[in-house]
């Protein structure tokens, strides 16, 4: 059966009129280990996840250091998958096969796939604003 929503807990780190802050903290498999003070391979990062307010965020009435469920579909992890990993390996791969056709060398070959890998990070950053309002998360209080 398949997961119907990806969970984090969080906190409150700041609520306005348009967003609420939420500060999440992503492990890795090891985080919880008994020797990760000693082992360096272990990582925790901070994430600060920004959730729209919308009527039920509205009618719920957060407060800054409340800890709350982020929440999140599983299909918004697979299209990030795509837009980070897919999508550009399929355009170095393709890069690398129009240069090759065209006869050009090895060096202006991966310079040139690379450089057009970095055009298509660059339309991500440009578009980002658009791309945000694919990925929407939503956060709940926590049953007690």
């Amino acid at each position: 059966m398949a997961k119907e929503r990806i969970e984090h807990e969080g906190k409150v780190v700041s609520v306005d009129k348009d967003y609420i802050a939420v500060e999440i903290l992503n492990k890795s498999a090891c985080a919880a280990c008994h020797a990760k003070g000693v082992c360096g391979a272990s990582d925790q990062a901070v994430k600060v996840v920004e959730v729209a307010q919308d009527i039920q965020t509205l009618t719920e009435d957060y407060q800054v250091g409340e800890t709350v469920n982020v929440v999140m579909a599983p299909s918004m992890g697979t299209q990030a998958v795509w837009f980070a990993y897919v999508i550009p390996l399929i355009v170095l791969m393709a890069s690398i096969g129009v240069f090759s056709l065209c006869g050009a060398g090895e060096v202006l070959m991966g310079i040139g796939s690379l450089g057009i890998v970095a055009l298509y990070y660059l339309g991500v950053y440009l578009f980002r604003n658009k791309i945000s309002k694919i990925f929407t998360f939503s956060i709940e209080k926590q049953v007690k």
